[in-house]
């Protein structure tokens, strides 16, 4: 009994030192925030004085462009303009040209307008957008803004990545720059404008103007790419559960590397490095 009694005597001594010194902890950190608040309280009263006592100074910092520059983006976006520009530089090889395949229903602009923007500020020079059902063709003028739009809020400069933003064929619709180029597609693009060049060939020959012996391939695939006024597609990203590319340039993609991805909603910047980082790392052999 005695040793139990001992254990208990041994363990209140324990607490009590343990309290004492939880108490003088407690004590030196209330004297260090007060002597901070304090400090704060003096600093603040003296800010008016200083700028008030140094005019030029206080203009430098009224017409200061980071002056008026957005709280939230202005660092945080150099920052992310500096890495993306860094990552592009540092793959092995760059797609002139990527196309956004969706294939899903209900296409989200706000997701493709984050992705044309990543492509742009990595320094690729041509995206496609391309959906089966047309619908990006049809409403391409709220695409435009929402690319515009998207590039303010990531902080991208929109004097060096500026969007020049091309209906089918030649023809230039909602131009503000000349690159990098943005190129929305529909099933038109595909089959329908095979058939078309076919068509134009018939024509010509049955018009006299060329024999039925100068019809080639070569002479096919220069119609095609006249039409499309864009470098073939280096790197397809598609968007969805869909196995198939839905009549995406058939005739352009014959050395086209393609990377599924499950959704194009809510997609991520290191999502789209990453399918940058798998085609640089691909060989394509070419045939060979």
């Amino acid at each position: 009994m005695a040793l139990l009694y001992g254990l208990l005597w041994r363990l209140l001594l324990l607490l009590v030192h343990v309290n004492t010194a939880l108490v003088s902890w407690l004590r030196v950190r209330l004297r260090s925030w007060k002597g901070r608040l304090w400090e704060r309280a003096v600093a603040a009263l003296l800010l008016p004085v200083a700028l008030a006592g140094f005019p030029d100074q206080h203009k430098k910092l009224n017409h200061s462009p980071d002056a008026t520059a957005n709280p939230v983006t202005g660092n945080r976006g150099d920052g992310r303009r500096a890495r993306w520009l860094s990552d592009g530089k540092a793959l092995e090889k760059l797609p002139v040209h990527v196309g956004l395949l969706v294939a899903e229903e209900e296409p989200s602009y706000s997701d493709i307008a984050n992705l044309v923007v990543w492509c742009m500020a990595v320094g690729i020079s041509y995206v496609s957008v391309y959906d089966n059902h047309g619908i990006f063709r049809k409403n391409n003028s709220r695409l435009l803004e929402e690319i515009l739009r998207q590039q303010n809020l990531l902080g991208v400069d929109g004097s060096k990545y500026s969007v020049e933003f091309l209906s089918n064929g030649t023809d230039k619709h909602n131009v503000v720059s000349c690159r990098p180029t943005v190129k929305v597609l529909s099933p038109e693009d595909g089959k329908q404008s095979i058939v078309q060049a076919a068509q134009q060939i018939c024509r010509s020959v049955e018009n006299k103007e060329r024999s039925s012996k100068d019809i080639s391939v070569s002479m096919l695939d220069v119609l095609l790419r006249e039409s499309k006024n864009i470098p073939d597609p280096d790197l397809v990203l598609k968007f969805g559960p869909v196995n198939s590319t839905l009549g995406f340039l058939p005739w352009h993609i014959r050395l086209t590397e393609f990377i599924s991805l499950p959704s194009h909603r809510d997609v991520s910047y290191d999502d789209v490095l990453d399918a940058l980082q798998r085609y640089a790392s691909c060989q394509q052999r070419l045939g060979q």
